[in-house]
């Protein structure tokens, strides 16, 4: 039986509407286009680097909690958002037990995800040998990732208040909107918390600057690697004694 979808929805007003309804456009269309952009037109800088060479247990543990943590994390919000609210319905899955998943499971993630992140951000900032390798922007966004989670984490009291499923079902409805356009999309959120805002804008930013930094390498998977053509160095001396050419004791490298 299909549940009802009682929420109380606030009028958006010139931010609600511009941060909420026109922002995720904006930051959409640049996370596409300037991905594109850069893997056709610079594809080199297209990775991430790595400074493995330098406390390497330290950046091992640090980068399997972050990664793990922060992929379930979108995972989650993939399908706890972007899923229609009728599919949870015919599957007799309630409102309540998304939200009660989403606090278990997202506040598990998001545990392994913020240390991973510590890790890592106090490697990159007090050992004076990754600094001096690190850029700005790898610094940076390792910081709003950070941020990011923090408020993720800040969320799960203020969904606690709302076991019923209301909230959740506010950011579904929002999310779907935009993706779907929606007008009136930002009247969902337009009443929620302000940390629930900030997290939103935050995300929607990350997918703004996305393409200028080294994130685009969750982009890619190596799996052209298994089908590429082999490759073999062979280096040959010449002019070896009997071959009938002056001896000069230099080699050539030849790619086959």
């Amino acid at each position: 039986m299909a549940q009802e979808h009682v929420t109380t929805i606030a009028s958006a007003g010139w931010f609600d509407q511009a941060m909420f309804g026109y922002y995720p456009y904006i930051a959409l269309a640049v996370l596409v286009i300037g991905s594109v952009l850069r893997f056709d037109r610079e594809p080199y800088t297209w990775r991430s680097g790595s400074s493995q060479l330098l406390r390497r247990q330290q950046l091992m543990i640090g980068s399997v909690l972050f990664h793990v943590g922060v992929l379930a994390i979108f995972a989650g919000h993939f399908v706890g958002l972007l899923t229609p609210i009728q599919i949870f319905d015919a599957l007799g899955i309630s409102h309540g037990a998304k939200q009660m998943l989403a606090i278990v499971a997202g506040g598990i993630a998001g545990l392994m995800a913020i240390s991973g992140a510590l890790i890592l951000l106090h490697r990159r900032l007090f050992d004076p040998r990754i600094r001096a390798t690190s850029s700005f922007g790898d610094t940076a966004i390792l910081a709003i990732l950070t941020t990011q989670l923090v408020l993720g984490l800040s969320t799960i009291p203020l969904s606690s208040q709302h076991l019923d499923g209301s909230e959740m079902v506010k950011f579904m409805t929002w999310a779907q909107g935009i993706f779907t356009f929606q007008p009136g999309a930002a009247d969902h959120v337009a009443g929620v918390h302000w940390i629930f805002k900030a997290h939103l804008i935050l995300g929607l930013t990350i997918f703004l600057i996305f393409p200028f930094t080294r994130l685009v390498h969750m982009l890619s998977a190596p799996v052209w690697f298994l089908g590429r053509r082999g490759w073999q160095i062979v280096r040959t001396r010449r002019g070896l004694p009997g071959s009938g050419k002056p001896h000069h004791g230099t080699k050539q490298e030849t790619v086959r």
